[in-house]
């Protein structure tokens, strides 16, 4: 599968929570699939997130598209609100 999400299901953050719910219900409602990764199983997983996304201080929601960094969660917004969801996620 190639676009991967990391996102965490253990955090106090609201804000956090939010946009990964809203990344999920955006990408389900294009019909685009993803494979969920969960950084809270642990500390490797998110060091990886970090570390692809060339970010030592990154946070959930990121998106990749194998082991491309697509972007964050603006990045996100900001390609659905631009309509070039595809070029984001590198699959145009």
């Amino acid at each position: 599968m190639g676009i991967k999400l990391y996102y965490t299901t253990v955090t106090a953050s609201r804000t956090v929570k939010s946009q990964q719910a809203e990344v999920m219900r955006i990408l389900e409602s294009k019909s685009i699939q993803y494979e969920l990764i969960d950084i809270s199983v642990g500390g490797e997983l998110r060091d990886e997130m970090r570390s692809k996304a060339g970010n030592p201080s990154a946070v959930p929601p990121q998106l990749f598209n194998e082991d491309q960094y697509c972007g964050d969660y603006e990045m996100f917004s900001d390609a659905v609100e631009e309509d070039t969801m595809d070029q984001f996620l590198k699959m145009a």
